[in-house]
C-alpha cells in the first residue's frame, strides 16, 4: 500500500481537522493534488480534502471548536476552513446529476467511490487518511507511476461534462506525463471530437490554462499534440508548434516564461483571445514588436530589460533555427546597464513642451545608435 508522510500532512494543523471530524463520525481524506504531488514528491500548494458531512455538518463542526468557515462553494458542497492558520477547502462526497459543460449540478454521497468517479484524471482521484494511506478506486496509482495523464472512465463523458478538461488534458500531460511515452490515445481523441466545446469557454479561464501549460517545464510534445488534434488552433489560430521544441532546447535550462514561448508559436489577438491582464498583453506585445522590427539585444535591454531582450534573442534563434548570437549576453548585460546621460532639465530653456519631449526623444535615439557611447557634452553639442 502506498503511504505519505509528507510534512503537509503530518502537520499540527491538518492532523487536528482529522481528528475532530473523527471525533464528530465522519469520514476525511485529503485528495487530489496535494496527494498525487506528495507521491511524486514535487511541491504541494493547497490542501484540499473531501468528506461525507454535509456543509452544514461542516458548518457546525467549525462552529463547536471555534474553526474559521468560509462557504466558499457551499451549494456544490465546498466549505474552507481554516485549522492552525491554515485554509483547507473541505468538499463533501458528490456525483453529478446533471451538467451543461462547464457547471454541474451535484448530489450529496456517503461514498468515497462515487465522489471519485465525478473527476477527471485517474491521478487526480487519489484519496489518503490521516495516516498517509492511498486509497485508489480508479487504478490512479497505475497510471502516476506510469505517468500517463488518463480520464476516468469514458474520456467523452469527462469532457461533455466540463469543456475546460481538454486544456486540462494538455496541461496535465505536460507537467505530469511521459515525455517518451506518448500521450494517451483516447483522450486524444475525445479532445479532437469535443474541439467545439471549447467556445463555450470564457476566454479568462483559456488563458489561464494555456499560461499554466506553457510554464510546464517542457510543453513542447503537449502543444504539438494539441496542434496534432486540431485544439491550437481554436485557442491559438496561426499559431505554429513546429519550433517550440527547439525553443525548449536553446531555453537550456532557464526558468519557464509563458510569454517567450507563446512569442515563438505566434497566432493572432492571443492577448484578446486569452483577456490577458494590460499588464501581460503590454508584455506580450512589445516582445512580438521587436522580435518583427529586429530590435537589437543592447537596445531591448536598455529599453525594457535584460528578461525581454533574452526572451526576445532567444526566440528569434529559435525561429531561425540557428543558435543564439554568440555575444547575446554581452550585448544584454551592456544595455541593461546603460544610463542615458540627458534629462529634460539639460534641455531647458531652449526647448519647451512638446518641443522639449521630441528633442530629448532624439538624443536618446543617437545615443543607443552610438552605442551607448556619447557623452552628454558630444549630445547637447549636437
Amino acid at each position: 500500500m502506498s503511504r505519505i508522510t509528507d510534512g503537509w500532512l503530518t502537520q499540527q494543523a491538518t492532523q487536528r481537522l482529522f481528528q475532530l471530524f473523527a471525533a464528530e463520525g465522519y469520514a476525511l481524506y485529503a485528495v487530489g493534488g496535494c496527494v498525487r504531488n506528495a507521491l511524486l514528491h514535487r511541491p504541494v500548494a493547497d490542501i484540499d480534502m473531501s468528506t461525507d458531512a454535509r456543509p452544514q455538518q461542516m458548518l457546525d463542526l467549525a462552529r463547536a471548536h471555534q474553526l474559521k468557515a468560509v462557504p466558499t462553494g457551499i451549494d456544490h458542497g465546498t466549505v474552507t476552513l481554516m485549522s492552525g492558520g491554515v485554509p483547507f477547502e473541505v468538499t463533501t462526497f458528490r456525483h453529478d446529476t446533471q451538467t451543461d459543460g462547464r457547471h454541474a449540478r451535484v448530489t450529496f454521497s456517503d461514498r468515497l467511490e462515487e465522489d471519485a468517479q465525478r473527476r477527471d484524471f485517474t491521478m487526480n482521484a487519489l484519496y489518503c487518511d490521516a495516516e498517509g494511506r492511498v486509497t485508489d478506486t480508479v487504478a490512479g496509482l497505475r497510471d502516476l507511476n506510469d505517468r500517463r495523464v488518463r480520464f476516468i472512465g469514458e474520456a467523452s463523458a469527462r469532457i461533455t461534462e466540463d469543456y475546460l478538461r481538454i486544456l486540462r488534458f494538455f496541461r496535465f500531460t505536460a507537467w505530469y506525463g511521459d515525455p517518451e511515452g506518448g500521450i494517451d490515445a483516447d483522450g486524444l481523441a475525445a479532445c479532437a471530437e469535443h474541439a467545439d466545446g471549447l467556445e463555450r469557454l470564457s476566454r479568462e479561464r483559456v488563458g489561464a490554462e494555456m499560461i499554466k501549460l506553457l510554464t510546464a517545464p517542457d510543453p513542447a510534445p503537449a502543444v504539438a499534440a494539441m496542434q496534432h488534434a486540431g485544439i491550437l488552433a481554436r485557442v491559438m489560430p496561426g499559431a505554429e508548434a513546429t519550433g517550440l521544441a527547439v525553443l525548449i532546447h536553446l531555453e537550456d535550462g532557464a526558468t519557464p516564461d509563458w510569454t517567450r514561448r507563446a512569442l515563438l508559436l505566434g497566432g493572432e489577438e492571443v492577448s484578446d483571445r486569452w483577456r490577458l491582464s494590460k499588464a501581460q498583453a503590454r508584455r506580450l506585445s512589445q516582445a512580438r514588436h521587436d522580435l518583427e522590427a529586429g530590435t537589437p539585444p543592447a537596445e531591448m535591454a536598455y529599453r525594457h530589460g535584460a528578461d525581454h531582450a533574452r526572451n526576445v534573442g532567444v526566440v528569434a534563434a529559435a525561429a531561425s533555427g540557428q543558435p543564439a548570437p554568440a555575444d547575446l549576453e554581452q550585448q544584454i548585460a551592456k544595455g541593461a546597464k546603460a544610463s542615458f546621460p540627458v534629462n529634460a532639465a539639460d534641455l531647458q530653456p531652449r526647448y519647451q513642451g512638446k518641443a522639449l519631449g521630441e528633442h530629448l526623444r532624439a538624443c536618446e535615439t543617437r545615443w543607443i545608435a552610438s552605442g551607448f557611447t556619447l557623452t552628454k557634452r558630444q549630445l547637447l553639442a549636437e
